[in-house]
């Protein structure tokens, strides 16, 4: 695990934050995630909770993402609902953020002591799901 840092982008927690607060009603929405594409653009995307094991926010994120055409993201946060703030994305999570983006960075921590680090510094020792691919030539 390297733990280095990068500056946090809190206009990305907002944005997180603000989806929470407005579109999490019920027990079905209750996380909504926001990342940063490369140009800039932020995405939003809420999860949709089920009992067999619906997609988390970070999950539909990626498939919004790539509804608009976006297909390379910098950073990503994931924020509850009620308030909850920053949370950090799951293990399948983090391995899906780490096969689609491996150079991601993820925003984690709690309140003020919220910090940006690499995907690769959530998942040590990772199984990169590409590196194990046979080629298809």
């Amino acid at each position: 695990m390297t733990t280095q840092t990068h500056p946090v982008d809190h206009e990305l927690i907002d944005a997180a934050a603000h989806v929470a607060r407005t579109r999490c009603q019920g027990d079905n929405h209750t996380m909504a995630a926001a990342a940063r594409a490369p140009d800039g653009r932020i995405v939003t995307a809420v999860n949709a909770y089920h009992f067999t094991g619906g997609p988390c926010a970070e999950l539909v994120l990626i498939g919004a993402a790539a509804a608009q055409g976006i297909y390379e993201l910098d950073t990503i946060v994931a924020v509850g609902d009620r308030e909850r703030g920053v949370v950090p994305p799951c293990g399948r999570c983090r391995q899906v953020l780490l096969d689609y983006f491996p150079a991601l960075k993820v925003i984690v921590g709690e309140e003020d002591h919220v910090r940006t680090v690499p995907v690769t510094d959530l998942l040590p020792e990772s199984y990169v799901w590409a590196a194990h691919q046979l080629d298809a030539e």
